[in-house]
């Protein structure tokens, strides 16, 4: 038997974000919002803090934090069955210098698709087959909930599948986390991506740039092209995860990869 045996495989969406500080540097920080870092980096950094790290060199740790960074890229992929039964995973990605146009794209996309509201893990065979899921790697700790307060902040309609605040974890069970089911219950079993697939023998999605370096790459290079790139490969790399975890691995190489062209527009606009 394997994990998620009764999930559908063309009713996974399949996510992933990135994220920079709102801000090119400290400096550029609103002077209202200063003294709402100082005291914010503070805590979460304390140990950096004392070590002698300052406010304004933490900043460029902004990113990781709803309340200070934004969202630059989505990309979201799925399977769907062809006609000549053939598999094809589409990848199709929403990015833009203004986040609340990424936010506005990925929520319509997604309001069309009710959560699936029955667990994954009953020995039900019907069990989520009216509706969708989302997986992401870590997405319990960081996409979903990220993607909500973002929502919130650019004043969005939040879409059923990421209306879960006020939840508990065990009542969401069309969120699925490829880090999450890694852990079998153990706490200490964080793993990043990379690992993941390297110990399943799928390339690594970090051959170009990792996640440390995406604000730099945005405020610096101004390349989002180059984001929206490494981004994709993340997605299509969790989806080879979860064909490993369902025991459908062997169906990756007749797979039809099909991006969706991006930008929609030719030029990029660096906005704060």
């Amino acid at each position: 038997m394997h994990i998620l045996r009764h999930v559908d495989l063309t009713k996974v969406f399949f996510v992933d974000i990135e994220t920079v500080p709102c801000y090119g540097c400290h400096d550029e920080l609103p002077e209202t919002h200063r003294p709402l870092w100082e005291k914010f980096s503070s805590k979460r950094h304390a140990k950096e803090v004392a070590d002698g790290k300052t406010h304004p060199e933490l900043y460029e740790k902004a990113g990781l934090y709803a309340e200070f960074g934004k969202v630059v890229c989505i990309s979201v992929g799925y399977f769907r069955a062809l006609k000549d039964e053939a598999l094809e995973f589409r990848v199709k990605s929403f990015a833009d210098d203004d986040e609340c146009e990424v936010l506005s794209g990925f929520g319509k996309f997604l309001e069309r698709f009710p959560p699936a509201s029955q667990d994954y893990r009953p020995k039900l065979d019907t069990a989520g087959k009216d509706g969708y899921y989302l997986c992401a790697h870590n997405g319990r700790e960081f996409d979903y909930g990220y993607l909500g307060r973002r929502m919130l902040i650019c004043g969005q309609p939040i879409p059923p599948m990421l209306d879960i605040a006020g939840h508990k974890p065990w009542d969401l069970p069309h969120l699925l986390d490829t880090m999450d089911l890694w852990k079998f219950g153990d706490n200490k079993g964080h793993i990043s991506l990379p690992l993941l697939a390297g110990i399943f023998g799928i390339p690594s999605p970090k051959d170009d740039i990792d996640g440390s370096q995406v604000g730099y790459t945005y405020w610096t290079e101004k390349n989002l092209k180059r984001i929206v790139t490494y981004c994709e490969k993340d997605v299509i790399t969790t989806a080879r995860v979860f064909l490993h975890y369902t025991g459908q691995k062997a169906l990756w190489p007749e797979v039809q990869v099909t991006h969706t062209a991006w930008p929609a527009v030719p030029a990029m606009r660096v906005m704060a």
